[in-house]
C-alpha cells in the first residue's frame, strides 16, 4: 500500500498531536469502561485473565481512531468539495461497538432505565463483545482505506 497519504497527513506536527491526543483519550475511555483503569480513589490499572484478548483490541481501536480522525480532519481542511455525512465514515460506529456498554458499570443503568429491553440489549452486548470489537476494528480499517483512497485522488486535495 502506498504510504504517501500517511506522510502527507502526518508531516504536520498538529496532525500527529491530534492523532496522539485522540488515541490516548479513547484508550483511557475504553480502559475505564472495561473496568481496567480505576481513577478514584487511587490510580490503578489491572488486566484480568478474561481481558487478554479484548484489551489489545481496544488499543488497536484507539490507535486506528486517532489515525482515521486525523486523516479525515486533513481531508476536510484541504478538500475542494466539502464532505457530507460520510466524513467520519465508520468512526462513530466503531467507537460505539468497541466501548461495549454491556461490560461496564452502565449495565445496571441500562437495565433499570429501559427495563426488559435494556436487560436484553445488555445481555446481547455481553454475549457478543469480541465480535463487536472485531467489527469495530474492521469498520475503522474500512474508514482508513476510504480516507487513504480519497487522499490518493488528485482532484480532492487543493493544489498548493
Amino acid at each position: 500500500m502506498n504510504a504517501l497519504p500517511l506522510r502527507m497527513v502526518f508531516s504536520g506536527k498538529a496532525y500527529v498531536a491530534l492523532a496522539a491526543a485522540i488515541a490516548a483519550s479513547f484508550w483511557v475511555l475504553f480502559s475505564v469502561f472495561d473496568q481496567l483503569l480505576f481513577i478514584y480513589p487511587i490510580l490503578d490499572f489491572y488486566i484480568p485473565s478474561d481481558a487478554y484478548i479484548s484489551f489489545p483490541l481496544s488499543i488497536v481501536t484507539a490507535i486506528l481512531l486517532g489515525v482515521v480522525l486525523s486523516m479525515n480532519v486533513y481531508i476536510f481542511k484541504n478538500s475542494k468539495v466539502k464532505a457530507g455525512a460520510s466524513l467520519f465514515s465508520g468512526s462513530a460506529l466503531s467507537v460505539a461497538s468497541s466501548a461495549c456498554a454491556g461490560c461496564t458499570s452502565a449495565t445496571f443503568f441500562f437495565a433499570t432505565t429501559f427495563g426488559v429491553a435494556g436487560a436484553a440489549a445488555t445481555s446481547l452486548l455481553i454475549e457478543y463483545q469480541l465480535p463487536l470489537r472485531l467489527a469495530g476494528v474492521g469498520l475503522l480499517g474500512w474508514a482508513y482505506y476510504s480516507a487513504h483512497r480519497r487522499l490518493l485522488q488528485s482532484c480532492v486535495i487543493k493544489p498548493k
